[in-house]
Order: C-alpha cells, then structure tokens, then sequence
C-alpha cells in the first residue's frame, strides 16, 4: 500500500524522518518495501505568472514572455510552448534550478533573446502523465486557476511535491492496514503516539431527507447497506489537495464525487459507490442474488455474464452494480448528474472472492471485501463522504441516512493468561506495560484473576481469535529485539527412516539397478486422462477426489491411476525422438472412501521402444519381488482390463489380494497418445507388497551334497499356465525338489494344434546325504503321473 507521509501526518505525529519511520513500522509487523521522495531532485523551481506574451523577432516557432516570479522587476523566458496564456500559472526554473534526473538550468540566449530560465512540463517535474488532464500533457504544465497561488512559491510546496511515498507490504490477515486510519494506528503505537481521528460533522444542508427504500434478500452474502442522497450536485474537479493525495495512493482523479469515494476508501478502507439517481427508478434499492445468464456492463465498458451466486446492486428490477466489485455504466455519475445516492455495506468476502475470480475482474473495492472489512466502519465512511461533499461545496446533503442491518454483530472477547504469553516470548513483561500495550491497540483490558486477562477485542481487528493473535500482538510491539536470544533446549533424538520408507527406497533402487529412469509427476490431473486409456464409465477409477479451487481443468482430480501420466511421460519421450525408453515412479493415487480420501502408493513401470517387450517387463517386477522378499504370487491372465491389450495383460495376484496389473498398453490407447510403438506398463499397489512381503534373509550353509537333475519336455493344452506345472511339480517332490526352471516354450508343426510343449529342468537335492539315481526316480515319476492326472501333461521325447 502507498502511503503519502504528509497525509499520514494529519492522524499522527511524525517526528522522524521517512526512512527511519520505514525501519520502525517494520520492526513491528508492517515491512517496509521502498520509500520514495517525490521532488527530492527539483531546486530553484517556483510559480510564476504570465504577464505579457509576445512573437519571438528572429523564430516564428518560439515566443518571448514576461512573468512575475515575485520580484520587484518580471523576469523574460523564451519558450516554444503552445498551450500558455497571459494569465497562466505555470512552474518556472529559473537559473541554476535543478530537475529530476540531473538536468540544470542556466539563463542563455534563445536566437538573440535574452532567457532567463525555462517553463516546465509534467514530465520535466516526472509527474506521471497517467494522473495529469489532457489539456496539462502537451506543452507546459499549467496550473489549476481555482487555486489561489503567490509568484515566487515554492513548486514543492504548490504541487505538494515535498512529500515522501512509502510503500508498506502488508499481509493478507491485517486488511484493517489497507487504508489511512489503519496505517495511522500502527503508526501511533510504533511511534508511541496517540492517534487523531478526523472529527466528522456533516450540516445536512438540504432540507429535504433521505427516501431510499431498502431490501436485502439474501443477509448471508450483504450483512448492511446504507444509503444516503445528495441534491444540488456539481461535477467538477475536486481540488488539488485532494488530487495529489489520490496521485500519491495510485488513483487517478476523476471528478469530485468519485474522487470523494476514492477518498474515503483509501482513508477509511471501506469501498463506496455513488449512483445518478436518474437510475435509482422509485427510490427502490434491492440487493439480491443474479439470475444465471443475465449480461451487465460494467463501468469499464466491458460486458459481463452473471450467474446466481453472484450478488447485485437493482433497483428490483435492472441491475445496477455488481456488490463490493464494480458499478454498471449506466448508473454511474455523469458529468450532467445533479443528485446521487451514496451506498456503503458489508459483504460477504467468500462471495465477493470468488465473483471477482469468476468475472476476471478485480477492483481497488474487491481487494478490499475479499479480505474483510468491519461491518462498523461503513457508518464511518458515510458520514465521512458527507462531510467531504459538504466541505468541497459538491453538493447538498440531505437529512438521515437509511441503514438496513439483519445481523447484529456482537462484541468479540478472549480470555488470556500473561504468564503463559511471557513464558512463550522469553521476557517478563509487567502487567502495566503488557495492558498498556494492549490498550494502545485499542484493546478494552478488564483483569479478572492474577493471571487471567479478558479482553474485548476492537471492532476492525478481524484476524483476532484467540490467544495465539495476542502473543504475536504483545512480542512485535514490545520489540522482538528486547527479546533475549537463548541456546535452543531439547532432547535431540537420532534422525532414521522407517521401515516403510527403507522398503521404499530398496524398491526405487533396485528399479534404478534395472536401468530404469526415475520420474515425477503430479497427482492432481485431468480427467481426460481416463478417457485416453479407456476407463469404462462404471469403473471405480472415476470415483474420483475432484479439487474445489483447482487452476485448471487439466488440475482438476486427484488420479486414482499412474497410468495416464506414465503415458504422458513415455509420449513426451517418443516425440522427441527417444528410442528406447525405460521408465519409473512411485507415487500416489486417491479414492474418496467415506468422503477421507484414501491415498495409496503405486510403483508404475513404463517401457517403450527397443527390445522391450512383456518379459521384459516382467523380469524387472520379479526382480524387484525378489529383492524386497515378496514370495508366493502368481499371474492371471486379465482379458477385462480394456486399458491393455487383450491377452497380454495379467493381474498379479498373492493369497487371493490383487498387488497390481502388468501388460501390454491396448493399440487404441496408443492412437489416443499419438504413440506408434508397443508400450508395457506395470502399476503395482506398494501399500499391499509391503504388507505382505517378509525381507528377513535368513542364511544357509553352502550344500554339502551333490544335486541331480532331470529335464522334462511336456505336452499340454495351450490354456494350462505355467504356474500350474510349477506348483504340481514343487508340492509332490517329497522335499527334493531344489529348484524348476522353465527353459523352452515351443509350438510347431511336430506339435498338434491346440497344445505346446513346455521343457522344465528340475534339481533335486537331500541336504542330509547324496542321492542316488533310485531315490530321484520313484519321486520324478510321481511327478510326472501328477502332472498327467492334473492337467493331461503327457511326457514328450526332447
């Protein structure tokens, strides 16, 4: 916020300069981020009056005039300058006078005429064109003549020029900061002050009174409303002083009565709206919620489409303004209005928060509401505009003020224990100076115990709510550098992850060892992302955690599956030209269970490209299996899953609890992300694996005894798996059944349609003593009959 240093001086003493000012109000909680010294490089410059204005003999561009700087004798300047009048009031400066950004000016000769210094433009004076009429931009800066001004005077002093800006950063729990008064407060406590409030009296000039009938249909979203009139209005310019000061602020002038609502908000921090009354048709003011669809043009000329939880300004009829945000184009103040309706109100800052978001539009007002403004400070601000109209002679005001007020606020108290906020802060601060503190913040101090303080909270501190508030309150303004520093105390305990976190990081490294590169994306997604790889509508991957606030709809869902950003990640790769791409993360998805929200980690395995294929693929989740002792599971085929490819995709499975899914990604998934090459993608749930996965390494002697072992070729219908030969073969080898391994897959014209040959190599081993060639027969042929009972194997010569 900036803050003029002359203006803030009318509510608080100031008797240290700006920059040592700035240093101090930081210091208790309001940073300080720049201060600037307007006019601190203008010298020699004065007001000066043209008294005569002749064609220069020698240049028909130029012109010699004579103008009254104060002295006994007018002095002569030679100018260029189209826009002077005999008359005008203007800056001069004269010789030896300084300008910003190191210009010096000296008297010379202009084409044989004597100039004894040079007419100023705003941009010499570097007052921003954006603040300066039309009529002021080109040529030289004239004075307003409704100003009475002393030839010779100070430039500074007219132009209010000798002023410093301060621009404070303030933080979104203190909007009572975002004005004058408020900034004014901090200051007389940081200062040791007392503040001064403006003291506000308004005649009531007009005879006539206030007829406004008000209605608030919805006091959730609008907690006040008042109105007041004023006739006899008189649009003109306000005066300098009030010119500058809304300069100074960032607001650009416009006319009296809008420059008054500027005003008073930047002073009083409650925003205010004037309306032509010529729009206000009965007399009738409705505040009511918008019908969805409706259009309103606002006063930036922009049309605008309104919904129902956006709140209005009608007249119950035609919208008139859109609550705490901006006035329509048609009932703002114009420059043949000759009578107004003031409107200040509360209003709801969720509300006023999320409109503004919705229409793109946010104003010096809304910036205000959406933060919070006190419901008391609007009958303030009323009166203060009156008072202002009154004193700029802009107009009569007429008698009441109409105020509608569904909830009555109630005054707002906390109980707080001294003791316990001086052991907190370090310090042992007396009660005296702890209420002392307090009271200066305008807190009403009542001691019921020793230690126990009841306070009532003042009315524009909305960010108070308990004790913690007043333990920040009582250490920034005692002074955090009274506070004495001490060594931290504490028991220090060893840092160590956890067990999960340790399985975590064996599961990455053993990825990483599978050359696998590591990836990180985020988990809030789109929910197109279930659409490209083909989710059903049913499925339970769309009960999804949506975002209330999300940026956009590419944000907008917490994903259920890594999937859609494994494919995200694998299509940025291909499209760069990536041959071979071989991929991982481990992340987080979220199901909305009992509306807690359910987050489970995923590892997911993506390969693209090369030589990968299903095995591939398959090799690495073993191998990972392995290292982080998950045993006993087994693959079913998965023909339903309409993400993969059908017939090459298999959920893993252990006693029965699904661990995750591995397979080949389905050819129209692969169109949807522009993808020409085979994708594998495995998600596996680690919240499962972990639980169930055993990592004790238990030891064992080497063998002392030799194996045996005995190769075995199977013919078997293409449906029987894999997993069931295994399992047939380890659960009737009475213990000597070492180890089987699957070396051959064949199928063939010597094999008949319908089947293929499977080749096993099974090692046998007694670790009590060596086997004989008897002992491994009797159980290879239990074996081998098993496997014909149980699946129709029948034993093929390799």
């Amino acid at each position: 916020m900036l803050v003029s240093l002359k203006w803030l001086g009318e509510y608080v003493d100031i008797d240290v300069d700006a920059q040592t000012f700035g240093d101090k109000m930081t210091m208790t909680g309001t940073k300080t981020e720049t201060v600037e010294y307007y006019g601190k490089e203008i010298e020699n410059v004065v007001v000066a009056k043209i008294l005569e204005i002749e064609k220069h003999p020698d240049a028909d561009k130029l012109i010699v005039t004579k103008v009254d700087i104060g002295k006994d004798e007018p002095i002569q300047i030679v100018t260029g300058a189209k826009n002077v009048r005999v008359g005008d009031y203007i800056p001069l400066a004269l010789d030896g006078a300084k300008l910003p950004g190191g210009v010096e000016i000296y008297k010379g000769m202009l084409r044989g005429v004597e100039s004894n210094g040079m007419m100023c433009s705003c941009n010499e004076l570097a007052i921003d064109e954006k603040f300066v009429e039309e009529y002021k931009k080109d040529g030289i800066y004239i004075l307003d003549m409704e100003e009475e001004y002393t030839p010779g005077q100070d430039i500074k002093e007219v132009l209010g020029l000798n002023d410093a800006v301060i621009d404070f950063e303030l933080t979104s729990n203190r909007p009572d900061c975002r004005c004058m008064i408020g900034i004014a407060r901090e200051a007389a406590v940081t200062l040791g002050k007392k503040i001064k409030y403006p003291e506000i009296k308004v005649k009531e000039e007009s005879n006539q009174t206030t007829d406004v009938s008000i209605s608030i249909e919805n006091p959730e979203l609008c907690q006040r409303y008042m109105a007041r009139r004023v006739t006899d209005v008189k649009i003109e310019r306000s005066p300098y002083w009030m010119q500058r000061r809304l300069i100074e602020s960032g607001v650009r002038p416009i006319n009296n009565i809008v420059d008054i609502t500027n005003y008073v908000m930047l002073e009083m921090g409650q925003p205010m709206h004037a309306f032509d009354m010529r729009e206000i048709e009965n007399n009738t003011i409705v505040v009511k919620n918008a019908n969805t669809g409706d259009k309103f043009t606002t006063l930036d000329g922009q049309e605008r489409e309104l919904d129902s939880e956006m709140l209005m300004i009608t007249n119950g009829e035609k919208n008139l303004s859109i609550a705490g945000i901006m006035g329509g184009e048609e009932s703002g103040v114009k420059d043949d209005t000759t009578e107004i309706m003031f409107e200040t109100a509360s209003f709801n800052r969720e509300n006023i928060r999320k409109t503004s978001k919705k229409l793109g539009l946010r104003s010096e007002s809304s910036s205000r509401f959406e933060k919070g403004i006190a419901i008391e400070t609007a009958e303030l601000a009323m009166e203060r505009a009156a008072q202002l109209v009154e004193l700029l002679g802009a107009g009569k005001v007429m008698k009441d003020v109409v105020d509608v007020n569904p909830i009555k606020q109630e005054k707002q108290t906390i109980t707080v224990s001294p003791k316990r906020i001086n052991s907190r802060i370090g310090v042992d601060i007396p009660m005296d100076e702890f209420c002392k503190i307090l009271e200066d913040l305008e807190f009403k101090c009542n001691l019921v115990s020793e230690d126990e303080l009841k306070l009532e909270v003042p009315n524009f501190r909305l960010d108070i709510e308990q004790e913690a508030d007043i333990f920040e309150e009582i250490a920034r303004i005692y002074g955090f550098e009274r506070i004495p520093s001490v060594q931290l105390k504490g028991n220090t305990t060893a840092g160590v992850k956890t067990d999960k976190q340790k399985y975590l990081d064996k599961v990455k490294n053993t990825a990483i060892g599978c050359g696998l590169y590591e990836t990180l994306t985020y988990s809030f997604v789109s929910p197109k992302g279930l659409d490209k790889i083909r989710v059903p509508e049913n499925s339970k991957l769309r009960d999804v955690v949506k975002l209330i606030n999300p940026l956009g709809e590419d944000t907008s869902i917490m994903r259920t599956t890594m999937i859609p950003n494994m494919m995200d990640v694998l299509h940025t790769n291909v499209s760069r030209n990536i041959d071979e791409v071989a991929i991982f993360e481990c992340g987080h998805v979220f199901t909305p269970e009992d509306m807690a929200g359910v987050e489970e980690t995923r590892l997911c395995v993506g390969l693209c490209g090369g030589e990968a294929e299903f095995f591939t693929l398959k090799g690495i989740i073993e191998k990972i299996f392995e290292r982080t002792g998950l045993k006993g599971h087994t693959y079913i085929a998965d023909s339903e899953n309409t993400s993969f490819h059908p017939g090459r995709c298999a959920d893993i499975m252990s006693n029965g609890v699904k661990l995750g899914t591995i397979g080949e990604i389905h050819p129209l998934v692969l169109d949807n992300y522009g993808i020409s090459k085979r994708v594998y993608i495995a998600e596996i749930n680690l919240d499962e694996a972990y639980r169930i996965s055993d990592q004790t390494i238990v030891f064992v002697p080497l063998p002392k005894y030799p194996a045996i072992t005995r190769d075995i070729a199977l013919l078997v219908k293409d449906e029987v798996e894999v997993a069931q030969i295994e399992a047939i073969i380890k659960a009737n080898g009475e213990g000597l059944v070492e180890d089987c391994e699957l070396f051959d897959v064949y199928k063939g014209d010597q094999i008949e349609d319908g089947y293929k040959s499977i080749a096993y190599s099974i090692v046998y081993r007694n670790p009590e003593k060596t086997l004989k060639d008897s002992d491994v027969a009797s159980v290879h042929e239990g074996i081998l009959k098993e496997l014909e009972n149980k699946i129709g194997a029948k034993l093929r010569e390799i």
